[in-house]
């Protein structure tokens, strides 16, 4: 341990897990036709939400939104909600979205999205309708750090509350995963036991296998 490094902070919570369910993407919409300035078609936002209500910036420090190199300041760093970029454009591209937590003992999360622009929908292709491509993903806290711990337990709710570009449902894809990781854990634990009960097997006849050998060196064999 370093000598400036808080005993209280950098302990982990042993055996515990956290889950922190988000959306990310990009919601745009068609000009009508090209702009004359600069040939673009579309405004569009590029966005990391919590997929609850709940305000991230307490566990996170900031994000940076990596954009294609022809954008003035492709690296947009954004420190506070909302994490999101609001941008003009023509052509899709792929943004690398990079979270960085407030404990910087944790590893850095890399996100990739590809910008949809485009979509076969009368009502998009007239300007008429946003096109919304939006994921949902989680990220898994193993064994946090106390200051870590601590951050993920007391978010507070946003206010507005949030609301999501997509209509989609993820409350059964969470319930899924949080049930893939209990089975995880639990064939884990079956796992450990099962190779403790061997060693411990394997012991118990090494240990036999001593004593035959001595009483057979006692009878000079």
């Amino acid at each position: 341990m370093m000598a400036d490094e808080d005993p209280v902070a950098s302990g982990r919570k042993k055996n515990v897990v956290i889950v922190k369910p988000i959306v990310y993407g990009n919601v745009a919409r068609y000009f009508g036709k090209k702009r004359e300035e600069d040939n673009h078609t579309h405004s569009w936002s590029c966005y990391l939400r919590p997929y609850k209500n709940e305000d991230m910036s307490t566990y996170i420090k900031k994000v940076q939104f990596r954009l294609h190199e022809s954008y003035h300041n492709p690296a947009r760093v954004l420190t506070s909600p909302p994490f999101e970029v609001h941008e003009t454009g023509w052509g899709e591209f792929e943004i690398q979205i990079k979270i960085f937590f407030t404990d910087t003992t944790e590893k850095p999360v890399t996100l990739y999205h590809l910008l949809r622009l485009f979509q076969a929908d009368p009502l998009v292709m007239a300007g008429k309708k946003n096109i919304v491509s939006e994921q949902y993903d989680e990220m898994v806290f193993t064994d946090p750090t106390n200051l870590m711990y601590q951050l993920l337990s007391t978010c507070k709710p946003m206010v507005p509350a949030i609301k999501h570009e997509s209509s989609v449902d993820y409350k059964e894809q969470e319930e899924r995963t949080l049930q893939a990781i209990a089975a995880a854990r639990k064939k884990v634990k079956g796992e450990i036991q099962e190779l403790t009960d061997q060693l411990k097997q394997s012991k118990e006849t090494k240990q036999k296998l001593r004593e035959e050998l001595s009483k057979l060196e006692d009878k000079g064999y």
